[in-house]
């Protein structure tokens, strides 16, 4: 089984330099004028056009917001080394939320996209996640 992530963005080219210029993906395939497929992850990263206030679902009174705000799903992106790996997301309009943090399996620094969407950025120390993996 494949894994695809969508990411909903209000801004196309501001979300392609996003995610060029923080975490290094590239533009595979563009789909018309509102679509594109990033790589340089282990799943493909596809950014979709979404106008800001448009509702996600007939099921919900929700609607798009590309401000920040909470979602119980967010991406990590593993890095070599987290400080200039910070430094280049803060460069390409990340925001930070709160210090890196330093755990017996890595460190990670929690962050949001432009869109609002929470991503984190974590270096792995040691065997990474084994460091606390039960069987």
């Amino acid at each position: 089984m494949d894994l695809l992530v969508n990411i909903d963005v209000d801004d196309l080219s501001k979300a392609i330099a996003f995610y060029q210029a923080a975490v290094g993906l590239r533009v595979a395939r563009r789909f018309g004028s509102f679509d594109v497929e990033m790589l340089g992850t282990s799943s493909p990263i596809y950014l979709l056009v979404k106008a800001a206030g448009t509702k996600p679902s007939i099921n919900t009174d929700e609607a798009r917001r590309y401000q920040r705000h909470w979602m119980p799903v967010h991406l990590d992106f593993v890095v070599p080394e987290i400080e200039a790996a910070v430094s280049r997301a803060l460069n390409a309009g990340a925001a930070i939320e709160g210090e890196i943090q330093t755990h017996n399996w890595g460190r990670i620094a929690r962050m949001a996209d432009p869109f609002g969407h929470g991503i984190c950025l974590i270096e792995f120390l040691g065997h990474g996640y084994d460091e606390i993996a039960h069987e």
